[in-house]
């Protein structure tokens, strides 16, 4: 009996997108995507090298975070007309980074649309934050293709409102560690302890990294950088703590 064939390229991608039912993530996004457009940004760059380097969500990803951009200053210019540039700048920061993009990918279950390598998929990709904010801006950026700038700025603003309306409260959420050490210093509790290990050749390093608040570990990160899997690690404790 002869073994089964393996799919790869173009096949490859076809019939793993068809294996999930997409009409959800679309419904939560608000804005019909053409099931080309929408397979290509669902494609990260490690199912694309497994199967004979096909086009991924990169460049999609690019457009994305920079029609993101735009309309999150937008909003809050025109949200907050008594603030000046230096807080609406911060404000902006807020909501236009990887933990709340990742976050917001999670409550549309983005995670298990996204086409992965299996050494992506087995470790744990689907939930990783770079992986998680990387297709939310590829998906705006397909849109924003599709549909122009309008219906670009209506799919961010439903998805984003709150995270504007709630951005002065955050206007620091990218430096998640020191977010962290002035929340464990309300709850008077000793500072964070990170404990760092490291993996892979030198030119590919891998961190993951544990946070420790009176022994007990409160959050856990990884990602190609040390500061990378420190951030990840502090957000997670952060709102462990809240």
């Amino acid at each position: 009996m002869s073994r089964r064939r393996r799919l790869t390229g173009e096949a490859a991608r076809t019939a793993a997108f068809d294996a999930v039912d997409h009409a959800p993530l679309l419904a939560s996004l608000g804005a019909p995507i053409a099931d080309e457009m929408l397979t290509l940004a669902l494609t990260h760059r490690s199912f694309a090298n497994e199967n004979g380097n096909l086009t991924n969500n990169e460049r999609l990803e690019f457009l994305g975070d920079s029609v993101l951009g735009m309309v999150v200053a937008e909003e809050l210019y025109r949200r907050f007309p008594n603030r000046d540039e230096q807080d609406i700048s911060k404000m902006r920061a807020a909501v236009v980074n990887m933990y709340a993009l990742a976050d917001l990918a999670r409550s549309i279950n983005l995670g298990e649309h996204i086409l992965l390598g299996r050494g992506e998929q087995l470790s744990g990709g689907r939930d990783k934050h770079s992986i998680l904010a990387d297709t939310t801006e590829a998906l705006l950026g397909a849109i924003y293709l599709e549909h122009g700038f309008d219906t670009s700025q209506r799919v961010i603003v439903d998805l984003f409102g709150d995270m504007i309306d709630n951005a002065p409260t955050e206007s620091r959420g990218r430096d998640w560690k020191t977010l962290l050490q002035e929340r464990l210093a309300v709850k008077k509790l000793p500072a964070a302890q990170y404990q760092v290990e490291s993996s892979g050749p030198d030119h590919e390093r891998h961190f993951t990294v544990e946070v420790l608040v009176n022994g007990v570990v409160r959050g856990r990160g990884e990602g190609a950088t040390k500061k990378e899997a420190e951030m990840q690690a502090a957000h997670e404790a952060t709102q462990a703590l809240s």
